[in-house]
């Protein structure tokens, strides 16, 4: 355990040692952009995971393990690691973390996977860059320039128009959920941004899965008790996945991303994630893609290049 917190010191040490002044914001902006960058593609094999998942358990048994699971994982960390309980006035930031993308997204999401495919599913994702962009201009006083919103609100427009047209033009009753998912995810996505500029990011989402624990062990052990559970090659890896991948280790990444470039522009990378989505969906569901994707690919990547040289 000494050895183990001697070097997780030296590298606290060699993060926080002085650069340049021309070497040392590049350094961190190339470095939050690939950490937000990995955030995304773990996040954007979550839908294709969950309809994995739903294929042995129930939705709510799904949302519930998944953060129990999750919650077991940071916890371990915190504890092995001897991090210190964050102070009062950071709890109600993770409160909200807890709500939005502990329990909120994934619950609204998987429900919404029970009658609707990946690819219309994906639309949230496509409004949620632009959505956390807004929400975090209310909340932290950032204000991005003319030139970052018209690149997000054509990203957007890109990805929505291609993810309807995916999903035939039609809404679903899955929709309510969805929108619902968007805003309650933006909402933590935000809050854990501004909190991963005080704390690490690791311990935003671990402290957000703990504080989520004496509400999701007895949500699991209820849901298992009503929903049946068919365990299956598929169903355990889309769990583990969505406990792991999707919920601790994408989110760690995630907000240190957010912390090191800004919530704005991190946020604007995910314009991405539908794409990634739909290429993970057809890979590991068999879905279809339309001819329509290499294009709503390449303007995808444009705007997230304007977004990512906009001042502001």
């Amino acid at each position: 355990m000494r050895a183990q917190s001697s070097a997780i010191d030296q590298i606290e040490i060699a993060v926080s040692t002085p650069r340049t002044p021309e070497q040392g914001p590049l350094a961190d902006r190339r470095s939050g952009t690939l950490q937000a960058a990995l955030g995304v593609t773990a996040f954007s094999l979550t839908f294709p995971a969950t309809a994995w998942g739903l294929e042995g358990f129930g939705p709510w048994s799904l949302v519930a393990v998944r953060s129990v699971l999750a919650a077991v994982i940071a916890g371990g960390c915190l504890l092995a690691l001897r991090v210190p309980v964050p102070a009062r006035r950071h709890w109600a930031g993770l409160a909200v973390v807890a709500a939005g993308v502990v329990l909120g997204f994934p619950l609204l999401t998987t429900l919404a996977l029970q009658t609707s495919t990946t690819a219309h599913a994906a639309v949230v994702v496509g409004l949620l860059p632009l959505t956390t962009a807004l929400l975090s201009a209310l909340r932290t006083g950032a204000r991005p320039s003319r030139m970052f919103w018209g690149a997000a609100l054509a990203g957007a427009a890109a990805v929505i128009a291609f993810t309807v047209q995916q999903s035939g033009g039609a809404l679903s009753s899955a929709d309510a959920y969805l929108f619902g998912a968007l805003l309650i995810c933006a909402a933590g996505y935000t809050e854990g941004g501004r909190l991963a500029r005080t704390m690490p990011g690791w311990q935003v989402i671990g402290w957000a899965l703990v504080l989520c624990l004496p509400l999701s062990v007895p949500g699991a052990l209820v849901a298992l008790s009503y929903e049946p559970v068919h365990l299956s090659a598929h169903s355990v890896a889309g769990l583990l996945w969505v406990a792991a991948g999707s919920q601790f280790l994408g989110l760690v990444v995630w907000y240190r991303g957010m912390a090191a470039i800004g919530i704005p522009k991190a946020s604007q990378l995910q314009l991405a994630q539908p794409l990634l989505t739909l290429v993970w969906s057809v890979l590991l569901l068999g879905e279809q893609l339309t001819p329509a994707a290499p294009l709503t690919a390449a303007a995808v990547l444009i705007c997230i290049a304007l977004t990512q040289r906009a001042r502001g």
